[in-house]
């Protein structure tokens, strides 16, 4: 990369900013205008209204005609639960029937992790609250969280029955149930747990159940389905439809990295892989939305927000279904509307069908307790970095949590922990580079002999040849001070999944950092800055400061080696600052605990290289490379296949290359 190039990089990128920050300043310019015209057009319509009510009329006209047709749309609804109520009533009873009518109560479940709330009214699970988390407030003391908004919370059974030749579609959202309230009981295993049964009622003698089991110190609740004495009645039924819905609250500090995180998840059936259904982008008119048509069937599907999820999980799986969501814009208290609709397969002589209901936190250790799959929600990466978190990084950090406090210093702990594992690694890279730069008046010199190798491609292949049999002699890898880099990218990858979406940082303050999870703002801007955002990250700004740094000294110990090299003295620029440059907009809106964490590295990193070359004199480690390749220049030479194939492609080349300039000689004589 030339000079122009890197001038032109440069230009384009501060147009590309300038014009980024005009457009969002005249956009708001325009906002502020449109308001204040729609204000003064408001008053003036709410004059003329006054003072000529004439011209109005028709207006009065459509609202009369609006108002009855909602009148119109209510009486048909009431048409329609008449005809419902003596459909039922002839088919299947005055039991069922006077179940449509009656009086919402609620019940509760209670433990000491959760709060659950259900209702009799369709017997749904109608609010759930986590004891141990709250949401984010500045001074810490925020709400309890609760796992969906209860006014938006909707559960429906669906099921046809047939009574002789006439068939009911029922649909447990529009009935009342019946329940003695909660039970207390010991179960076969000696624990303690608590109970509520919700019926149906069909005739005398059959009912459909819905059981909720609760049991101590657990985010998992039982949720048996019993059709009990319906048999008769539903032999020709093969499936029946479960319908959920729920609105999940923002419960971080950060609406964008919150629904990144948050969307609807499902598993097949021996899948390594959860599917997501992605977050949903916000656009300009509204929240995107998604869904997805499921065709075979899965194990379970969870409503999955950043820390928390809500996941609904079949005994034997369901068959088929549709799931989705509609994205709420900043601002509004909400994320996501999920809503979900299932097919489950029924066999009228099985009876019961025992489902699950997990509402809890995204913590892998605790879903992996259950051996359903439901840690494969925690992001941990693709498979080249997920055994890093895996094995490493959640049991070193469930492991140090037992004994420590502070995150921050888990974190640091944990840093201390990986780059001791790769420091054989390292160090076998470090003293490639410092051979490298024990050779440094040998690569002068090749330098000096062929001055044209950068525009000449004669003496550019010639002086690569001179270049790989000195480091053939000397025994030097000129990759090998790469090799940091390769051993803790997956670490760094692994890393950048995890940290967002870790449960044990939730709420955990070090240092001015009130929330590992999320950015630590110490400066609030009046302005949105593109890319970057209306806030200033401390812990952001000192790791790329941290990133500078490390990669000024990493491009001084590679200077001599790099301007070899054709077009590599032109990435000085990359390296030095746009990667610094950008590694701060982009991270300014991430966990500071990520943050945080590549900072301790990139200084753990910078201190291993001050000690290794105080440590290391590179005038012995000249001379014993030199008396080595003494010593290996006058033993016999055995050539490897691979560097003859390599020999004779350079022999090959080096001819083409003579031919081509007899060809131009000719041509031109």
């Amino acid at each position: 990369m030339d000079k122009k190039s890197i001038i032109g990089f440069v230009l384009m990128g501060f147009i590309l900013f300038g014009y980024s920050w005009y457009v969002s300043k005249q956009t708001e310019k325009d906002r502020q205008a449109y308001y204040a015209a729609q204000r003064e057009q408001f008053i003036a319509d709410s004059i003329d209204r006054a003072e000529h009510p004439e011209k109005y009329l028709h207006e009065l006209e459509a609202a009369n005609e609006e108002e009855a047709r909602a009148a119109a749309v209510a009486e048909y609804q009431a048409l329609a639960n008449q005809r419902l109520q003596a459909e039922l009533e002839r088919n299947f009873g005055e039991s069922l029937t006077a179940a449509l009518q009656g009086e919402e109560q609620l019940f509760t479940l209670e433990n000491e992790v959760m709060t659950m709330q259900i209702s009799n009214y369709g017997a749904k699970v109608a609010d759930v609250t986590l004891k141990d988390y709250r949401k984010y407030s500045e001074n810490g003391e925020g709400e309890l969280v609760k796992m969906f908004d209860p006014k938006s919370a909707k559960f429906d059974i669906g099921f046809y029955m047939r009574r002789g030749y006439s068939e009911s579609k029922i649909n447990t959202e529009g009935f009342y149930f019946t329940t003695s309230g909660v039970e207390y009981f010991t179960d076969s295993e000696g624990v303690n747990c608590q109970r509520l049964s919700m019926r149906l009622p069909m005739d005398e003698n059959a009912y459909l159940e819905f059981l909720y089991t609760m049991r101590p110190d657990d985010y998992m609740v039982d949720f048996d389905v019993n059709f009990v004495g319906m048999e008769e009645w539903m032999r020709n039924a093969t499936s029946f439809d479960v319908v959920w819905n729920n609105t999940s609250y923002q419960n971080e500090r950060g609406y964008q990295n919150e629904n990144m995180y948050t969307t609807v998840s499902y598993l097949f059936p021996d899948d390594r892989k959860v599917e997501k259904l992605g977050m949903g982008q916000i656009g300009k008119r509204g929240g995107g939305s998604r869904s997805e048509n499921i065709k075979t069937e899965f194990e379970w599907f969870a409503f999955q927000q950043q820390f928390f999820s809500s996941i609904m999980i079949a005994p034997d799986g369901f068959s088929n279904g549709e799931v989705g969501f509609d994205t709420y814009k900043p601002g509004t208290g909400y994320i996501k509307d999920y809503y979900a609709s299932v097919t489950v397969p029924f066999d009228y002589e099985q009876g019961g069908y025992n489902f699950k209901f997990y509402y809890g936190p995204n913590k892998y250790s605790l879903l992996k307790e259950y051996d359903l799959g439901l840690e494969k929600l925690v992001q941990l990466g693709g498979r080249l970095v997920s055994w890093v978190n895996r094995w490493i990084v959640i049991p070193v950090f469930d492991l140090l949590s037992r004994f420590i406090a502070s995150y921050g210093l888990i974190i640091l702990l944990l840093t201390l922990f990986i780059k001791l594992l790769i420091f054989p690694l390292t160090y076998k890279s470090m003293m490639s580079s410092a051979k490298m730069r024990a050779i440094r008046p040998e690569l002068a010199a090749i330098q000096a002999k062929y001055p044209k190798a950068q525009t000449d491609q004669n003496e550019m292949m010639k002086s690569q040849q001179a270049t790989m049999e000195l480091y053939k002699k000397f025994g030097v890898s000129p990759m090998g001070g790469c090799l940091p880099m390769l051993i803790q990218f997956p670490v760094l990858i692994a890393m950048f999944r995890f940290f967002p979406t870790a449960i044990e940082l939730r709420g955990e303050s070090f240092l001015w950092m009130k929330d590992l999870s999320t950015y630590d703002s110490v400066l609030n801007l009046p302005f949105n800055i593109p890319w970057y955002g209306n806030h200033v990250s401390l812990m952001a700004l000192i790791m790329a400061v941290t990133l500078f740094f490390y990669t000024k000294l990493t491009y001084k110990e590679q200077e001599q080696q790099t301007a070899a090299a054709p077009g590599m003295a032109g990435m000085k620029f990359m390296m030095l600052y746009f990667t610094p440059i950008m590694m701060l907009m982009w991270m300014n809106n991430y966990a500071s605990g990520l943050c945080y964490y590549y900072f301790v590295s990139q200084m753990i990193t910078i201190i291993q290289n001050y000690a290794f070359r105080f440590g290391i004199k590179e005038d012995r480690l000249r001379e014993k490379m030199l008396a080595k390749a003494r010593a290996m220049a006058s033993a016999p030479k055995k050539k490897s296949k691979w560097q003859q194939r390599l020999e004779e492609a350079q022999r090959q080349q080096e001819q083409m290359l003579r031919e081509r300039d007899r060809k131009q000689y000719r041509s031109k004589h």
